[in-house]
């Protein structure tokens, strides 16, 4: 068992306190806030996901507002995809690249007003490159990180429990709408969002002084309905074919471009807007991904290690294998990665490498189930 020690580099989050009171056995870092990983059964909260209705504190997942006259200019010069018709209350997944198009993040924008966004996102620390590329271009924009701390309600069940918090009403919103609110009294931003294939809401507290309130409060409410705490399941977003950035790509190690990772149709060329690492793109676009973005079964029951691994064919390093765990609802071990463009299609004979061992893998599509 290993431990992460608890200091003042590390961030707490508004729901903190709640989760060390209800069982939380594991955090990990993300955004340079601590995050829980589980409460002590993983299995039960992966079920509970799947079959009920679970509680995250997902407040990690960090904010960065762009505020001001020229905060819609920034956010569209920050992302390829084209935000002409992005209405206030709605977000949208949008992929952020560097110069050379690898990929560096990618948040979901919600535009709050015309003059107002919020970038939530990834790993990363995106407020520093979006603040440098404001300041650069000579924009009125304001770029900060605000007090605000999204806690995750995810499972079939989800909409029930936000609905009696909130009212019928929510049950008409749309994936990726979002309001601002309160929760008797505590201000927060509502959205249908989350980071699994099960459904449910966030809510965006903007208030972090009364995070243990709104956590008793989903938890109150969701108590008829089996809630309970726990995180963001690696094992789901295989299943579901999620991207994760950090584990799938990330700039320092194993890079991508939106087109390796299937984001090909969010990348607008087409508009005429301009954009950070449009040439780059563009060259890319014309000239073809050298890799896609891929779908394993492998053999065996491998210890994910933890980090990317070697995909090989004949011996020959031709891809790597982001992420991979055993799959109950499959009945395999399931994963994701990059592989050469040209063996995509292909029965090539592939080996995934974990340590001094080798495991046979088989292309398939995803998501999985």
């Amino acid at each position: 068992m290993y431990n992460i020690g608890i200091g003042p580099n590390l961030r707490k989050s508004a729901y903190f306190d709640a989760t060390v009171r209800d069982g939380v056995r594991s955090f990990s870092v993300y955004n340079h806030m601590l995050i829980p990983g589980h409460f002590g059964h993983p299995e039960a909260e992966y079920d509970r996901l799947m079959g009920g209705v679970a509680m995250w504190d997902v407040a990690a997942q960090r904010q960065v507002e762009l505020s001001g006259p020229d905060a819609g200019k920034l956010a569209q010069y920050l992302t390829p995809r084209n935000l002409d018709k992005t209405r206030i209350g709605q977000g949208r997944y949008g992929p952020i690249c560097d110069h050379d198009g690898w990929l560096i993040n990618d948040p979901v924008l919600l535009k709050l007003d015309e003059e107002r966004y919020w970038l939530s996102v990834a790993d990363s620390d995106i407020h520093l490159w979006a603040s440098a590329i404001g300041r650069e271009r000579g924009w009125d924009v304001h770029v900060h990180e605000p007090s605000v701390s999204p806690m995750a309600i995810q499972g079939p069940k989800a909409e029930d429990v936000t609905a009696k918090l909130f009212g019928e009403h929510i049950r008409d919103f749309r994936y990726f709408g979002f309001a601002e609110t309160d929760l008797d009294g505590i201000p927060l931003v509502l959205a249908r969002s989350g980071w699994s294939k099960q459904g449910g809401f966030e809510l965006y507290l903007m208030d972090s002084a009364q995070g243990v309130a709104l956590w008793d409060k989903v938890k109150e409410a969701g108590h008829a309905f089996g809630i309970g705490p726990g995180a963001p399941n690696d094992i789901e977003r295989l299943e579901s074919g999620l991207i994760s950035y950090g584990a799938d790509m990330r700039l320092q190690t194993h890079r991508a471009n939106p087109f390796e990772m299937g984001m090909g149709k969010l990348v607008d060329l087409a508009s005429g807007h301009d954009f950070v690492g449009k040439a780059a793109l563009e060259k890319i676009a014309q000239e073809g991904a050298a890799r896609t973005r891929i779908g394993l079964f492998i053999d065996g029951h491998p210890t994910p290690p933890g980090h990317q691994v070697p995909l090989l064919r004949k011996g020959e390093t031709v891809g790597f294998v982001s992420e991979f765990a055993f799959s109950k609802r499959v009945g395999k071990t399931i994963g994701v990665g990059l592989i050469q463009a040209d063996l995509a299609g292909t029965d090539a004979a592939l080996r995934v490498q974990v340590g001094p061992m080798e495991h046979a893998a088989h292309l398939t599509d995803i998501p999985f189930i």
